[in-house]
C-alpha cells in the first residue's frame, strides 16, 4: 500500500508537470510553421556557395503557393542542439568579481522572426543587407536587454562577441530555446550571412500540411542539387512534443509502475481481509444473532480493511514527502508536496481498498448465525 501511494503520488507530479510544459507558450509559433535540415557540410559545400545556395531555396520556396515565408537557421529551438554559448564583453557593463557573462545565441537569417512569429519588441531584425561586407550586428531577446542595459533602450548599444565588437539592431521577446522548462534567460542572435555559417535548419511557414511541403521542399532542393535531400519535415508542434517526450516516457513507466503496486495491494487486502472474515466466523454469528444488521457487518468488515489501507497511506505519505524532493529537477510549476497529486493518490487508494474490501465484508454479511451458534 505504501509503495503504491509514492509510485501514485510520482506519476501525479510527473502528469501535472508534463500538462503544464504542454500549455506553456513556447514564444513562437508551433502550429503552421514546418521545420527541416540540410547537412551542407556534408555535401562539400563552403560558405559562400552555401549562402548562394540557401538564398536561391529561399526564392524558390517562397514562390511555391501557400507559402507565406520561410527562412534559414543554424540550429532548431528546442532541438538536442538548440544553441551555441560563448563568452561575451558588454560595452559599458561592469559584471560583479563572481560574474563571467557566457551566453547561449543562434544564428539566423533574414525573416527567421516574422517566419517563427517571434515578436520584436523594438528595432528591426537581420536581412539581407547583413552580410560579411556591412557592419556587424547582433540581435537580443528581452531578459538580455534587461540584464545588461537595464532602464536603457539596448538598440545601439554594443557587445563584443569572439573579439568582434557588433551593434544592437533588434530586441526580440524571449522565448523556449533548449526546453520549455526553462527559466528565462539571456539569448542573443546573430546573422548567419556575416559570420559565414551554414544554416542547416529550414523553416516554411504555411497552412498546408506536410503531405504537401513535403515533397515540395525535396523538389525544389533537388532542383538546385540532385545530390542533396531534406531530412524529415515536421511542424514545430511536433517538435516540442518530441522535445517532452522524455517526460512523457517517465509519466508512463511511473503510471504503470504504481498501477501494477495497486493491484498487488489490493489482491493482497482482498487476501488479508478473506482471511480475517473466515478466523471471524464466530465473531460474525454472534453478532448477527444478536440483532445486528447487514450494513453494521459491511462497516465492521470494510473499516477494519479502511484502518489497514490508512496505516500504509500514513508510511507511504511520509516517505513520499520526502522522496519526491527528487523529483524536484523534473518537475515543471509544481511543488513537489502539490496537495493535488496526494490527494488524488490517497482517493485512487481509497477506491482501490473499498473495492478490494467489499467481497470479504459481502461474504461476512452471508454468514449463517444457527450454524455458527451450533459450531
Amino acid at each position: 500500500v505504501s509503495l503504491s501511494f509514492i509510485l501514485l503520488v510520482g506519476a501525479g507530479l510527473l502528469l501535472q508537470s508534463l500538462l503544464r510544459v504542454r500549455t506553456t507558450s513556447p514564444g513562437f509559433t508551433t502550429r503552421g510553421v514546418q521545420s527541416t535540415a540540410l547537412d551542407l557540410v556534408s555535401a562539400g559545400y563552403d560558405p559562400v556557395r552555401a549562402q548562394t545556395f540557401q538564398d536561391a531555396l529561399l526564392e524558390r520556396i517562397r514562390s511555391l503557393p501557400g507559402v507565406e515565408s520561410a527562412a534559414f537557421a543554424r540550429m532548431t529551438p528546442l532541438s538536442y542542439v538548440s544553441s551555441s554559448e560563448t563568452p561575451i564583453v558588454v560595452d559599458g557593463y561592469q559584471p560583479p568579481p563572481e560574474e563571467s557573462p557566457v551566453v547561449e545565441y543562434n544564428e539566423v537569417g533574414p525573416n527567421y522572426f516574422v517566419t517563427l512569429g517571434i515578436p520584436l519588441v523594438e528595432g528591426r531584425e537581420f536581412t539581407r543587407a547583413d552580410d560579411e561586407k556591412a557592419a556587424l550586428v547582433a540581435m537580443v531577446n528581452e531578459t538580455m536587454a534587461n540584464r545588461y542595459w537595464k532602464g536603457r533602450n539596448a538598440i545601439g548599444e554594443r557587445l563584443q562577441v569572439k573579439g568582434r565588437w557588433m551593434q544592437v539592431v533588434g530586441v526580440a521577446k524571449d522565448s523556449k530555446y533548449s526546453s520549455v522548462r526553462e527559466n528565462p534567460k539571456p539569448f542573443f542572435f546573430l546573422p548567419l550571412r556575416q559570420n559565414n555559417r551554414r544554416g542547416s535548419a529550414l523553416f516554411v511557414r504555411t497552412p498546408l500540411g506536410q503531405e504537401v511541403m513535403g515533397p515540395a521542399i525535396a523538389r525544389e532542393v533537388r532542383a538546385l542539387d540532385g545530390s542533396l535531400a531534406p531530412y524529415e519535415v515536421i511542424t514545430l508542434q511536433e517538435q516540442l512534443d518530441r522535445s517532452t517526450s522524455p517526460q512523457m516516457v517517465a509519466v508512463t513507466l511511473v503510471a504503470i509502475l504504481g498501477g501494477l503496486a495497486l493491484v498487488l495491494a489490493a489482491i493482497g487486502l482482498y487476501g488479508v481481509m478473506s482471511y480475517a472474515v473466515s478466523q471471524s466466523t464466530r465473531e460474525l454469528g454472534l453478532r448477527m444473532a444478536l440483532g445486528a444488521g447487514t450494513s453494521n457487518l459491511l462497516r465492521l468488515v470494510m473499516s477494519r480493511g479502511l484502518a489497514l489501507t490508512a496505516g500504509g497511506v500514513l508510511l507511504g505519505a511520509a516517505a513520499a514527502l520526502a522522496l519526491t524532493r527528487l523529483l524536484g529537477n523534473l518537475l515543471y510549476n509544481v511543488s513537489p508536496r502539490d496537495p493535488l497529486a496526494f490527494g488524488s493518490a490517497f482517493a485512487v487508494m481509497t477506491i482501490a481498498s473499498l473495492a478490494a474490501c467489499f467481497l470479504p465484508a459481502w461474504r461476512a454479511t452471508r454468514t449463517d448465525p444457527a450454524r455458527v451458534l451450533r459450531d
